[in-house]
């Protein structure tokens, strides 16, 4: 494994981090001895790096991860989020008692004293960046957290944020499917020390090793509900990504280890959480790192899955309210 840095002054950490969103059972029924034997093979692999939230699984992933850390002597770096309310209509609260409850949370369901990262999951225009940044500056003072984060947001609000207290990192959808960060965001982070955190690198699982597939199998409620997968959109899809698991079988590598290989080659500051809860199915990406990608093979990656490929909005309407636009 490789590593770099969670920031200009954050935590050393693996190259590839593990997004932990399916031990709450999303994406299908998992459980606990299943998620730590995948959490086994993510540190052995060399992966330190882990990725959570208070409403994965309304608390399940992060309990999960708090009861291996327990039977464990390993000590990765945790990132977790608050600011999503649950909900028959998902609501959005940056207020400060409330990120500070949500933050007590986490920290008694992972059983620790002190997270290495902790993210504004979403931004409320309501509520002042700039307020937010302080309400983290101040957790930080405290102890409670190593630094902070923003997730879904757009370049100027990163620089508003990062002018009252240093950003650690910025998590943003990022893949082959999903490249609108290009559009700034990448650059800002790197221009002012940032991270910047791909989630979903593998597309919801369509890089998956065996792909996500509804032709074949349930793919699950949440995933049903992304236009990219909708019966209008996924033949369109599914050809292109067939031409892309056959370029990734002739140059060697797993279409998800090639998809992640690339995010990598982007930049130093690129960090990606793929997510599974399956040991196997990490093993078919964990040495993505390792793998060289020369100009001829990114203009290959390039041609196959040329930016803006993808035929369907990555989110449906009632989730992509909470998400800032930008460019």
């Amino acid at each position: 494994m490789k590593y770099r840095h969670l920031g200009v002054n954050g935590p050393r950490v693996s190259a590839l981090g593990l997004g932990c969103l399916s031990f709450g059972g999303i994406f299908g029924p998992t459980t606990t001895p299943e998620s730590h034997a995948c959490l086994d093979a993510a540190w052995d692999h060399g992966i330190t790096f882990l990725d959570v939230a208070n409403v994965y699984g309304n608390g399940v992933s992060e309990t999960v991860i708090g009861q291996w850390l327990a039977t464990r002597p390993h000590r990765p770096v945790i990132a977790t989020k608050a600011g999503i309310v649950p909900g028959a209509t998902r609501g959005i609260n940056n207020d400060p008692a409330h990120l500070r409850a949500e933050l007590d949370g986490s920290l008694k369901r992972l059983g620790v004293d002190r997270i290495d990262l902790f993210y504004l999951h979403r931004h409320d225009p309501a509520c002042p960046i700039e307020a937010v940044a302080e309400t983290m500056a101040a957790l930080i003072k405290a102890g409670k957290i190593g630094g902070y984060g923003l997730s879904e947001v757009a370049p100027y609000t990163l620089r508003r944020a990062h002018a009252v207290h240093p950003v650690t990192a910025v998590q943003n959808e990022y893949s082959l499917w999903t490249r609108q960060p290009e559009l700034g965001l990448i650059q800002t982070c790197a221009e002012l020390g940032v991270a910047f955190v791909p989630f979903s690198p593998l597309a919801r699982g369509a890089f998956g090793d065996p792909m996500i597939d509804p032709d074949l199998h349930d793919i699950g409620p949440f995933r049903t509900t992304i236009p990219r997968f909708s019966p209008e959109n996924w033949p369109r899809n599914k050809q292109k990504l067939l031409t892309f698991q056959q370029l990734a079988a002739d140059m060697g590598h797993t279409p998800a280890a090639l998809a992640l290989a690339w995010c990598l080659h982007l930049g130093e500051h690129l960090i990606p959480i793929p997510g599974t809860r399956s040991a196997a199915h990490l093993s078919a990406w964990a040495q993505a790192p390792d793998i060289t990608l020369s100009a001829a093979d990114l203009a290959r990656i390039e041609i196959a899955l040329p930016i803006g490929w993808a035929y369907g909005d990555r989110y449906s309407d009632a989730m992509a309210a909470s998400v800032e636009r930008y460019s």
